[in-house]
């Protein structure tokens, strides 16, 4: 594992590509796939999550946070790792760290109607009766990161050079998860050493983030230096994660990335953000497309391993099983 702890951050994030979803995706695909190649990471505009629902979802969030502790609590659901309703300050680890995040969240998942050939993998959603419109407000959201997701997934399956619609099939009905972050404002409590987020990957395909513009996201790049990602507000920030990572055999990477502390003011104030965790199938066997396997090269390929099965192990890596 590379040693993170005393990495300096350069401010920069240039070259890592910022494109319009309102383009053709044949004219930005190669350049996100340059980025996801290079960095791991790449900002997305225009991408049709409409500018009205981030707010009232911005506001729900709020709303759920701020409710007293015991209320938030009763919304734990033991034994379900996490997947579904809240998940309380102190529980999430990255891993291989010894110190727990400073974060809560809530997730809210896939739906699926009972009977469906997937519902075992799936836990019903919960929604909290004290706050208005929850339910609908994110259930809309999770269809918006659903559409805009696919978009993406579109552009890397033409810089790939597979056909545009080749991830359709493997995300349909996928195990994705939609997080309700909040960090808390840094008080004495806190360990010493603990960040809001330390260094980590993500298990999933693709993660589509909203609510990044606040300073405190960053990248470790090939070189091993820690890389601020600035965000125009409303923008998606993108990046891959350890399932697509597998499948492309490291042609795109999954970038270690953190959420450092604050300093002055920020450090007294909340930090709110919304990832949207997009999943294959958990039926999808994830092994190396034929076109990122070099034949003549000694390192051995991953072996094939189901979604759902790869998302065991490591959540049981982070604390969450």
């Amino acid at each position: 594992m590379t040693d993170v702890s005393n990495q300096t951050t350069t401010r920069s994030t240039a070259g890592i590509a910022s494109v319009s979803l309102k383009q053709p995706l044949e004219d930005i695909a190669d350049e996100l796939g340059r980025s996801f190649a290079e960095y791991g990471f790449a900002i997305v505009r225009d991408h049709g999550i409409p500018r009205d629902l981030i707010d009232r979802a911005e506001a729900k969030s709020k709303e759920f946070f701020a409710l007293p502790d015991d209320v938030k609590r009763s919304y734990k659901i033991e034994g379900g790792g996490g997947a579904r309703g809240y998940t309380p300050f102190g529980t999430e680890k990255a891993k291989d760290a010894e110190i727990f995040d400073l974060k809560e969240f809530w997730h809210v998942g896939r739906s699926l109607n009972e009977g469906h050939e997937l519902a075992q993998y799936m836990a019903p959603n919960v929604w909290p009766e004290e706050v208005d419109s929850f339910k609908a407000t994110f259930s809309e959201l999770f269809a918006a990161f659903d559409e805009a997701g696919l978009r993406v997934l579109e552009a890397i399956a033409l810089h790939l050079g597979l056909e545009r619609t080749f991830f359709a099939p493997t995300v349909e009905d996928g195990n994705s998860v939609m997080r309700l972050l909040h960090y808390p404002p840094l008080g004495p409590e806190a360990p010493e050493g603990a960040i809001r987020a330390a260094a980590h990957g993500d298990i999933n395909t693709i993660t589509l983030l909203l609510g990044a513009e606040e300073a405190g996201l960053e990248l470790l790049s090939k070189s091993g230096e820690w890389l601020s990602v600035d965000v125009p507000e409303g923008a998606l920030v993108i990046n891959v994660g350890d399932m697509l990572e597998r499948l492309t055999n490291g042609a795109l990477r999954s970038t270690t990335h953190r959420v450092v502390n604050p300093n002055g003011e920020a450090a007294r104030r909340s930090r709110y953000s919304m990832p949207f965790f997009l999943h294959f199938r958990p039926d999808y066997v994830i092994e190396p497309l034929a076109s990122c396997v070099d034949e003549d090269s000694d390192k051995p390929l991953p072996e094939p391993i189901s979604s759902h099965e790869f998302l065991l192990q490591r959540l049981r890596e982070i604390n969450l099983v």
